[in-house]
């Protein structure tokens, strides 16, 4: 019998993306299928395209669990936001909306969440000791803390105030690029958001994900911290692999 392997989900504004993870090595099993997010991204339309993700890959993942992120806070999977997402999602119990579809065990969380855990098992946070803050900097600001080896689910720290903004309006990528920011200036706003992080919490590391992580030599090394601050390694890998390793967990336990 061949090994299978659980499937991880990572539901998106613009794209629905899934594969099996091998969680030996955090790599993708088989390489990622991606179907555009529907137009109308109710909890029925996206659940219709996980569903083809996850025939997509019957032979590969057998009845392993399934791992879901999505762009919003997750409690007790009952999702409470909607970012990016239709917001008739708010109030939805997706884990037994998703569960029932698929008929597997599924685990939905938020997608920074569950990108902070794929580095933490498997990329830029391996091995570190302490408090981790993993930043995603894209359209918002999505952390994932990890408390040694804890996940401190939901924490939204892109939505602080600071300076009488919402700090993910200033420091985000996409104001960066509204803004027509250098990257000196954008590392100004930068510095002043992971400042005041590390006053009220401070990581032992922070690390910086996001498509943007891809040139963080532009801008990593002019933020002046406490703690190490280095480019996510896993990159748009990371919110698959870690979804896979929540529901292989949840599942195990």
């Amino acid at each position: 019998m061949s090994k299978t392997y659980p499937l991880g989900i990572d539901v998106g504004g613009t794209g629905i993306k899934g594969a099996p993870v091998d969680l030996d090595k955090g790599e993708f099993a088989k390489d990622r299928l991606r179907i555009e997010t529907p137009e109308e991204s109710t909890p029925d339309a996206v659940a219709d395209i996980i569903a083809q993700i996850a025939d997509n890959f019957a032979a590969e993942t057998g009845k392993e669990p399934i791992g879901i992120t999505l762009p919003a806070v997750v409690t007790h999977g009952v999702v409470r936001t909607a970012a990016n997402i239709d917001r008739s999602w708010i109030g939805t119990n997706v884990e037994e909306l998703f569960s029932k579809k698929l008929g597997r065990t599924v685990t939905v969380v938020n997608d920074a969440d569950a990108a902070g855990v794929g580095e933490l098992h498997y990329g830029a946070a391996r091995n570190t000791d302490g408090l981790v803050l993993v930043s995603t900097l894209g359209t918002g600001i999505g952390s994932a803390l990890l408390n040694y080896g804890v996940l401190v689910a939901n924490s939204e720290l892109g939505h602080l105030e600071i300076d009488g903004h919402d700090a993910e309006s200033k420091a985000a990528e996409s104001a960066r690029e509204k803004d027509d920011l250098s990257w000196e200036k954008w590392a100004e706003r930068l510095q002043r958001y992971f400042s005041h992080i590390e006053d009220l919490l401070w990581p032992d590391l922070i690390v910086v994900g996001g498509g943007v992580s891809k040139k963080a030599d532009k801008f990593l090394p002019l933020l002046h911290l406490r703690a190490p601050i280095v480019a996510a390694q896993l990159q748009n890998a990371a919110g698959i692999v870690g979804a896979a390793w929540l529901a292989h967990q949840a599942d195990a336990e």
